[in-house]
């Protein structure tokens, strides 16, 4: 069982932001900006490439709910995704990362060889 799902099931604690029947939001404990939220689906599902329109319909409000909450929404944050291992995904759980709290930058995130592909 993924840790994501342990989370889910109470097995392992989280510091908790906010929960519905389906989907679960708490602050990731290696946090790469002031505020570091990760969403999660309470069903396991992989990676965002297994995802269905109707999941990401319902958790589109969720996310959007946690950053009125947190008062992300006036000033900006930004919503990632790692989806695979090239794309950077470490739990096989999907995830969303929620990241505000300051003025965040865009570092280089892999080689240049994405020039190649111009």
């Amino acid at each position: 069982m993924c840790i994501f799902c342990q989370i889910v099931k109470g097995e392992i604690p989280c510091n908790k932001v906010y929960e519905n029947d389906e989907f679960l939001a708490f602050h990731d404990i290696n946090p790469k900006a002031p505020i570091h939220i990760l969403v999660i689906p309470k069903e396991h599902v992989e990676k965002f490439q297994d995802t269905t329109p109707e999941m990401m319909a319902k958790i589109t409000p969720f996310i959007q709910e946690i950053a009125k909450t947190l008062e992300l929404d006036k000033r900006g944050y930004r919503l990632i995704v790692n989806n695979g291992d090239d794309g950077g995904q470490e739990v096989m759980h999907l995830h969303f990362h929620i990241l505000g709290g300051t003025k965040l930058t865009w570092p280089q995130l892999a080689p240049d060889e994405s020039k190649k592909y111009l």
